[in-house]
């Protein structure tokens, strides 16, 4: 078999269709490295595109692995001249082979052997890894096995088109077959578009350099295809190539023209990622400030978690809310506000930037959990980083959930005791209100407000007063709550009840006793709903604000430092916190309301239950299982599976080329015997050729079968194999002649003889090699061209 590097020979002209497939001229002739050159260029441009899902040209490198594993799959194939399905099998195993230290490095073992968590994650990244990077946040950080998509994509596109222009392409010079090996990376640069953000990476250049590489080649295989240049006149081809290259050269200057004059570049480039919602609904779990007497009751004094460089008046951020149903402030869904509360992205590492924020100095901060149980995530403004330094949470690093527009990160399975993550974040600077008396609300899409009642909204209209800029009717209703207001949470020491909740009416018990008692879920909560009545868009937010001592470097968060605030954004500066909850709680005598007396009637009462009074909100918490109750089975351990992956992939490794070896030889060896009895007879020595080939003791060709015979026997002579079997392959040699050219009639039984004697003569030859030899020559695969 040649491998050597001649010029291209001329297609063989069509005849019969022999029983096994001939093997014409070498295979890596200049025309196919070409051919296999333009792919690889086409891949690179194409796979440049994923640069805006992956956010840094780190991604790059995954992408030429994947083009570099593609060709060197099908360079291998072609070689060893593999029919489709075998050249499939071996492409894949070496995009397993090279994807463990290309993709995941760290899950390696010794840094380069696949393990069998990678082998599973490029499993996983070629299935899967389509669906999550539609519904990751770029730039695209987690989960583990994401990097294994542009791999994947880059190895298939020129597995195939490498496949095609080394065995298909070169039997007949056509461009229409160029054109459908141009179909591949034209594919993967689409790929790269529609999976990635509405910003191109360098879309011009990339586009140009793509089409102008497709027409050169395009035109190049016309010409050979024409006999251009193959035409003994110089001048003719300089003509010809020439006129070529200039209309190439006027099709994209014209095209450039006409496609900025005729169809310029939309202002938003159409992108899957706008098009799919992601999985995560953040409405299938309870309101937050649902719980909020939660933690002012029976949470007061327990030690929720523990802040390490949080300084005095900063605000820890938990959740933003701004769907309102006559019941709860909720975050709502994608489905309900393309861009509102609810819309979550599973990130890394590095979080994307608001949208609309005009941030201070960064800060950072690391939380260490306590009894805090829930999935929202306390942390600090609008946060830029969020590093999970725990082991436990780490492994869960696949449930890192991120909303840029409020600020917000959930981890879906939740929080648990002990788990710690660091933050980096900055808290929106807040401007004078001087400065903001002619800057009107941003225009944000919220979903609208439900079953808002009539007392509430007249009020927002009497407490805005005269005023007329929204800063100005804003502050007046924040000042007017918190002045005529008294704060309670209705524990048995507050001066008056409260009732806890935030619905229709509870807000028509705010606003219809006198004076004005709650805390901050309801002020809040009020006031959010009279910005939205008066046209300006407000969220609520909820959060913690613990007092933190001078120099103090940890503080202890505890329930009782819940707070809740609102949120309205100004165009160009945004979101502006506003604090309508009254600080006074000495409410008058003269003004606490007094309960109504309810009579008894004159019978026997049943006995009453007697309940917590500070029971006053049922709170809604995520079901969990102790594991430790749980009645634990046999766990197999952790090292033993490691061991046993990495033997498996070392197994793989080993048998699927050797069976793909197998295979082949075995299909091989039956063509040859399914043949008539004579050419049954010639594929006897061919065989026997072949396996001494793949045994490294190769018989030169090229004379006749008596002169191929008495090279092997040498060949078994100078090797120590016994006389018997040297004499024997010579003398096969010259019967296998007589057989085949003396026109006598072949009885089966002769067939049989020569092919059980061909064996015998491998055996021999097997007999004087090594343990390493004979093992080394169950993975090659030879062929010979047939002849008479």
């Amino acid at each position: 078999m040649s491998a050597t590097l001649t010029p291209d020979a001329p297609a063989p002209a069509s005849g019969r269709r022999s029983a096994a497939p001939a093997v014409v001229g070498p295979v890596f002739t200049r025309g196919a490295l070409t051919d296999l050159g333009v792919v690889v260029a086409l891949s690179i441009i194409a796979v440049l595109g994923f640069e805006t899902a992956y956010g840094d040209e780190n991604f790059l490198l995954v992408g030429l692995g994947g083009v570099a594993a593609g060709a060197l799959g099908a360079a291998a194939a072609a070689a060893l001249r593999l029919a489709a399905l075998p050249a499939v099998l071996l492409g894949v195993l070496v995009y397993f082979l090279l994807g463990t230290p290309i993709t995941m490095p760290e899950l390696a073992i010794l840094g380069v052997l696949p393990s069998a968590s990678s082998l599973a994650g490029l499993a996983i990244g070629a299935v899967f890894g389509w669906n999550d990077v539609l519904t990751l946040a770029a730039p695209v950080q987690a989960p583990y096995y994401i990097a294994a998509l542009p791999y994947f994509a880059a190895w298939a596109v020129v597995l195939i088109a490498g496949l095609l222009v080394l065995r298909w392409l070169p039997r007949r010079r056509s461009v229409l077959r160029a054109a459908v090996v141009v179909l591949m990376p034209t594919l993967l640069y689409v790929a790269g578009i529609l999976l990635g953000t509405d910003e191109p990476y360098y879309a011009a250049i990339r586009g140009i350099t793509f089409a102008v590489i497709c027409l050169v080649w395009m035109g190049w295989r016309r010409a050979r295809a024409e006999g251009v240049l193959d035409s003994p006149h110089p001048a003719y081809r300089r003509r010809r190539l020439g006129g070529a290259a200039a209309v190439v050269a006027g099709g994209v200057v014209i095209g450039i023209i006409a496609g900025a004059v005729l169809a310029p570049a939309p202002a938003e480039r159409f992108v899957l990622r706008e098009e799919i919602e992601p999985p995560f609904d953040p409405v299938e779990y309870p309101s937050p400030l649902a719980g909020f007497r939660q933690y002012t009751g029976t949470l007061a004094e327990e030690e929720l978690f523990r802040v390490q460089g949080l300084q005095p008046g900063q605000r820890l951020r938990l959740a933003a809310m701004d769907s309102y149903d006559g019941q709860l402030w909720n975050v709502a869904g994608r489905a309900v506000a393309e861009e509102g509360s609810g819309t979550f992205q599973l990130v890394g590492t590095d979080l994307p930037e608001p949208p609309l924020a005009e941030t201070g100095s960064a800060s950072t901060l690391t939380i260490s959990i306590g009894a805090y149980d829930d999935v929202w995530m306390p942390e600090l403004g609008y946060t830029s980083e969020l590093d999970l330094l725990d082991e436990g949470t780490a492994a869960r690093a696949d449930d890192l959930r991120y909303n840029p527009t409020t600020g917000s990160a959930i981890l879906s399975s939740g929080l648990e005791d002990g788990a710690r993550y660091r933050v980096t974040g900055a808290e929106q600077s807040i401007p004078e209100d001087a400065a903001l008396a002619e800057v009107p609300t941003a225009q944000v899409a919220l979903p609208p407000v439900d079953d808002v009642p009539d007392v509430l909204t007249s009020r927002a209209v009497e407490l805005a007063g005269q005023e007329t800029s929204a800063i100005a009717q804003l502050r007046t209703i924040e000042q007017r709550l918190s002045s005529e207001g008294f704060y309670s949470n209705g524990l048995p020491t507050d001066a008056a009840p409260s009732r806890a909740g935030h619905g229709a009416d509870r807000m028509v018990e705010l606003f219809t006793r006198t004076p004005l008692i709650g805390d901050e879920e309801q002020f809040a909560a009020a006031f959010a709903l009279m910005a939205r009545h008066l046209g300006y868009p407000a969220r609520v937010v909820m959060g913690f604000a613990p007092e933190v001592p001078e120099g103090a470097d940890e503080v202890a968060v505890l329930g009782s430092d819940v707070t809740a605030w609102v949120e309205v954004p100004f165009e160009g500066v945004g979101w502006i916190p506003f604090f309508p909850t009254p600080d006074e709680t000495d409410i008058p005598q003269d003004q606490v309301p007094l309960p109504q007396s309810e009579p008894q009637p004159q019978v026997r009462q049943p006995p009453r239950l007697e309940t917590d009074e500070e029971d006053l909100l049922t709170a809604v918490e995520l079901e969990e299982s102790d594991p430790d109750d749980e009645e634990q089975g046999f766990v197999i351990p952790g090292w033993l599976i490691g061991i046993g992956g990495a033997l498996l992939a070392l197994l793989l490794l080993y048998s699927i080329p050797l069976g793909i070896a197998a295979a082949l030889r075995a299909r091989r060896r039956a063509a040859r015997r399914r043949a008539e009895p004579d050419r049954a007879i010639a594929g006897a020595w061919q065989e026997l050729t072949d396996r001494f080939a793949e045994h490294g003791v190769p018989v030169p060709g090229g004379g006749t079968r008596r002169t191929e015979g008495e090279a092997a026997a040498a060949a078994l002579a100078a090797r120590g194999a016994e006389e018997s079997a040297a004499g024997g392959v010579a003398t096969l040699a010259r019967e296998v002649d007589g057989d085949v050219f003396g026109g006598r009639p072949i009885e089966p039984e002769r067939v049989d003889d020569r092919w059980s004697r061909v064996d015998d003569g491998v055996a021999a030859l097997a007999a004087t090699l090594t343990p390493w030899q004979r093992q080394l020559a169950r993975f090659r695969v030879t062929r010979r061209r047939a002849r008479g």
